[in-house]
């Protein structure tokens, strides 16, 4: 009988733009826990230890506030992205229209 290890993302995410898939992936699902989760996956990979020296946090506190349970505030959020070396961006969605564009005021 043949045993298997159990399923873990954070051993697939080796290279800055794996981590920036499954990041994107985790934050269009709009799922606040599924962000913190995966944000918490990217931290493993990338050793928790270290996330935890650089951001100035608890391993333990990092793993409770960065699992699918957990609701970090945005400055713990915040921090382990430097840790992490990524940042936060924003771009509109594709479905979403644009705004209109306002008029001009004239001057005379």
């Amino acid at each position: 009988m043949t045993k298997s290890r159990p399923y873990d993302s954070a051993e697939f995410l080796d290279t800055p733009e794996a981590i920036q898939f499954y990041m994107d992936e985790a934050l269009e699902s709009d799922d606040p826990s599924l962000v913190a989760h995966a944000l918490g996956v990217v931290a493993r990979a990338k050793s928790m230890s270290d996330v935890a020296r650089k951001s100035g946090l608890s391993r333990e506190s990092l793993y409770r506030s960065l699992s699918a349970t957990g609701k970090p505030e945005i400055g713990t959020v915040i921090r382990v992205l430097n840790a992490l070396d990524l940042k936060l961006s924003v771009r509109p969605r594709s479905t979403q229209k644009k705004a209109p564009r306002r008029k001009a005021k004239n001057a005379a």
